[in-house]
């Protein structure tokens, strides 16, 4: 008895796949030539959806990917795969509570690096002081090129908001003065921001200054800072503890 097996791609559901070696623990693995997919043809172990929200929340307690590689037996790509699906379809916008008229955004800047201390990224968000949700973020240099992206990316709900920073020139170029404000730290006008920027620190390990867990590309930098932000508003948006 004699019985054939086609191997069909997960992702594209093509024959036209082929073999392409052994990862490290010894697995098949294969690659589909038409939309070049490569993973193990048969994975033994398979995670639920509960293991996997459970990787993703462990994740926002500031461990490394190689942290998270070994405690939960995952290998970094697949983690990585996580990272790019959770909330996929959620945007800023969508995780966002409806707007007032008094709303009150607050603005700051958050430095941090990627693979080297030299190449330093800039993390720019406006948070609504009502609902401690960020609005909007842009991730670049110190510069009012930077300034003025983060403006367009503000939902037009936000527009009207008075807006308070420090006394960064770029903030003053760039929003209307009608309605922004340089203060000081002291005036106590920017401490939500502040304090959301401590939340930063403490469960990303990539905005951690003196650490090992630096982002290496500034793909993964924004695609994480992107998923922990949409995370942390849909946490307030669903009445969760963040």
């Amino acid at each position: 008895i004699s019985e054939v097996v086609v191997f069909h791609c997960p992702k594209c559901n093509s024959t036209n796949v082929v073999r392409n070696g052994k990862n490290r623990a010894g697995s098949q693995q294969f690659l589909c030539r038409d939309c070049k997919k490569s993973a193990v043809m048969y994975p033994q172990n398979r995670r639920t959806e509960a293991d996997k929200e459970q990787i993703l929340a462990a994740y926002h307690e500031r461990p490394s990917m190689r942290g998270i590689a070994r405690i939960y037996h995952i290998g970094r790509g697949t983690l990585k795969e996580l990272l790019k699906k959770s909330r996929e379809q959620a945007t800023i916008q969508q995780s966002l509570l409806p707007a007032k008229a008094d709303d009150v955004l607050e603005l700051d800047e958050v430095w941090s690096f990627v693979l080297v201390l030299t190449a330093k990224y800039w993390l720019w968000t406006a948070l609504c002081r009502r609902t401690r949700q960020i609005v909007a973020f842009v991730i670049g240099d110190r510069s009012a090129e930077t300034c003025q992206k983060l403006w367009n990316k503000i939902p037009e709900a936000y527009r009207h908001c008075h807006t308070f920073s420090d006394f960064r020139d770029a903030y003053q170029k760039v929003f209307p003065k009608e309605t922004h404000r340089s203060v000081g730290k002291d005036s106590g006008l920017t401490n939500h921001t502040e304090r959301w920027n401590c939340t930063l620190h403490q469960k990303l390990a990539r905005y951690v200054r003196k650490t090992l867990s630096f982002s290496k590309k500034a793909y993964m930098h924004h695609l994480v800072t992107r998923w922990f932000i949409v995370e942390y508003n849909l946490s307030i948006l669903n009445n969760h503890v963040f």
